[in-house]
């Protein structure tokens, strides 16, 4: 058996998430189907965590435990991204260590949301439309306010498989504008359920004027459901980058798709 490290990217719009479900599609049902066409036997495919139904990922990584391939001389990323359909793609596959998981090893979940402030014939499936004016420095106000060791109750929807402690670090929010849209970038070692759809959506009400900025310390500081409605849509959201022992990530913050 031999274990290889992937690196993926998927447009998530038609897939129930990343996790492997028995009674819906998903991207691991995807990538899995395609590696035991690859592969004699394939033992175990994990990703560093799971996307959201709609969510997409410009860096998922993820391990798989598989026997020798079918031929010998295949290269493996074309062979495994010959089965995939067109809207997911293996960017990386190399042999890796007996011990390496991508979840659990996983140091850093960088994650980045594209808001739109027209409407754009190339931007529906890839960005959250507001049609209401934002004021990005509020919204810059808030995030920083967001920033550190809180308990984000507020910022999350209850997860019946995970423990419901809801205390996490958050350890960057940057938020810029670029043409027509504002980009939003998270960076944690891990989240909650929907807790970055519930940030933006907060931050969007933040710049249209329904919150202020230093209401995130009090919905930090006594956990509600009052943000619940204003969940941003899975649409705008990529998994950007995922970060293990030693790797490190200074990219620009830029779009996926420039829309001026």
């Amino acid at each position: 058996m031999t274990h290889y490290r992937l690196t993926l990217e998927y447009l998530g719009t038609r897939y129930r998430g990343w996790q492997a479900q028995k009674n819906a599609e998903t991207v691991a049902n995807q990538v899995e189907r395609a590696a035991r066409g690859v592969f004699t036997t394939v033992h175990e495919l994990y990703g560093s965590g799971r996307t959201d139904a709609g969510v997409h990922a410009l860096a998922q990584v993820a391990h798989l435990k598989a026997d020798r391939p079918k031929n010998p001389r295949a290269n493996l990323k074309l062979a495994l991204n010959d089965l995939l359909p067109p809207d997911i793609a293996v960017l990386e596959i190399r042999e890796t260590s007996a011990d390496f998981h991508a979840r659990y090893q996983a140091k850093e979940r960088i994650y980045l949301y594209q808001i739109l402030r027209r409407r754009s014939a190339f931007g529906a499936d890839l960005c959250w439309w507001v049609k209401d004016p934002l004021n990005v420095k509020k919204m810059q106000d808030a995030a920083a306010l967001l920033i550190g060791k809180h308990d984000f109750g507020s910022f999350c929807d209850q997860d019946g498989e995970k423990a419901s402690d809801t205390r996490m670090d958050l350890r960057g929010i940057e938020i810029k504008e670029d043409g027509a849209l504002i980009l939003l970038r998270f960076r944690a070692d891990r989240y909650l359920w929907k807790q970055v759809r519930r940030m933006t959506g907060f931050l969007a009400e933040v710049g249209r004027g329904r919150y202020k900025p230093e209401q995130a310390q009090a919905l930090l500081a006594k956990p509600s459901r009052e943000l619940a409605p204003y969940t941003a849509p899975p649409s705008g959201l990529f998994l950007e980058k995922v970060l293990y022992t030693g790797e490190r990530f200074g990219a620009a913050l830029n779009p996926v798709v420039f829309i001026a």
